[in-house]
């Protein structure tokens, strides 16, 4: 959102022909005022800044796209090449915690729904999930391929959970400035059977995509979780 929807719509429509054509974009307009403060950005205004992003990279990455002309941002006179691969344009995914505004965003706006791991649990997935999918009908949006995925999923695979509970408390709960116990029981966190039972419990609420995120010894934690799908346990 900071980064202003021109030069992003550049730098995506760059990485999809990068990719082949395989980029799916997530999109949201951030939670800290003082990312706003130093891009000169007023917070206040981010929600009605976020909705005309989306609809700017909308005309810029679709080929014979309407000219549009916002409060804040225009296309007008704005000719975006190369184009991505994938038209019209690449799959973009509106991030939202679920709440019922976020939702209606993310149905209007979006071509898939992106939630936040540290910000729910698999009951409150579910509820978010099905009361976007009873609104998509309405926007002439088909339900059943209608895409969703869970970001933020900060995990640490390790049978040390003394090392775990350190990962938690000492780095993650101070950076989210969320408590340890409520990390604990959204995210990846400890024994293998463990983190193998949360994302099953995540699975079997809805969630079709899960984006990991190793909190430390990255290219370690890969291999671990690597190692839990060649055994079957994931």
């Amino acid at each position: 959102m900071v980064r202003g929807p021109v030069a992003l719509a550049k730098s995506l429509a760059a990485l999809d022909v990068l990719s082949g054509g395989r980029l799916v974009v997530g999109l949201g307009p951030g939670s800290s005022a003082r990312d706003y403060a130093a891009a000169g950005v007023p917070f206040e205004e981010r929600w009605r800044r976020f909705d005309e992003t989306v609809r700017v990279l909308r005309a810029l990455l679709t080929r014979g796209a309407p000219e549009f002309r916002g409060q804040d941002y225009s296309t007008e006179g704005v000719t975006l090449e190369p184009y991505p691969l994938q038209q019209p344009g690449p799959p973009l995914w509106i991030g939202s915690w679920g709440s019922e505004a976020g939702l209606r965003r993310a149905a209007r706006y979006g071509d898939g729904w992106l939630a936040s791991a540290y910000n729910t649990t698999p009951a409150r997935f579910t509820a978010a999930w099905q009361r976007l999918r009873h609104l998509l009908p309405a926007l002439g949006k088909e339900p059943d391929t209608f895409p969703n995925g869970l970001s933020t999923m900060y995990c640490y695979v390790t049978d040390d959970r003394r090392a775990a509970d350190r990962m938690l408390r000492d780095v993650l709960a101070p950076a989210l400035n969320r408590s340890e116990a409520e990390l604990r029981e959204r995210l990846v966190f400890g024994p293998p059977k463990a983190c193998v039972e949360k994302l099953a419990a995540y699975q079997a609420a809805g969630a079709q995509r899960i984006f990991l995120w190793p909190v430390a010894d990255e290219e370690r934690q890969l291999q671990a979780i690597m190692g839990l799908k060649a055994n079957n346990q994931l």
